[in-house]
């Protein structure tokens, strides 16, 4: 794959959108597909790195995670790319159980469900620890 599918200019009439986020793994092509597999979302391109090392984009035509991992995995620990260094990811979505479901199915624990105003949430962490909340407002 050397093109992403979606190659459109963003809608800023109600502001700036985020458009990805980029995040340091230990094996890309396998949280692609755990990625893919939880929330129905595609992988919109893949290929190395402009940095060296290997890089997949994964999510929706909208917006995407990143998932990156460097040529020589020692590199990780020379610089400010740090394999789950970040708070968490959020993903909406529209049946929270659903996706609980898939989640519980990939292998993974489920904690700090709530209900609260306006939606309801749980979080997982997956193989590199990285933490995702996912909420649903419906």
């Amino acid at each position: 794959m050397s093109t992403p599918i979606s190659e459109h200019e963003p809608n800023l009439e109600q502001g700036p959108n985020l458009e990805h986020v980029n995040v340091t793994v230990t094996d890309p092509a396998r949280t692609a597909e755990l990625m893919n597999q939880i929330f129905g979302w595609k992988t919109r391109w893949h290929g190395p790195s402009l940095q060296g090392g290997y890089t997949y984009h994964v999510g929706t035509d909208d917006s995407y995670l990143a998932l990156y991992t460097p040529s020589d995995p020692k590199d990780v620990d020379r610089n400010s790319k740090q394999t789950g260094n970040l708070n968490h990811v959020g993903v909406v979505v529209a049946d929270l159980e659903a996706v609980e479901a898939q989640v519980k199915a990939a292998g993974f624990t489920p904690f700090n469900h709530a209900n609260y105003k306006p939606g309801r949430r749980f979080y997982f962490h997956d193989n590199d620890n990285i933490e995702f909340e996912i909420v649903s407002y419906s």
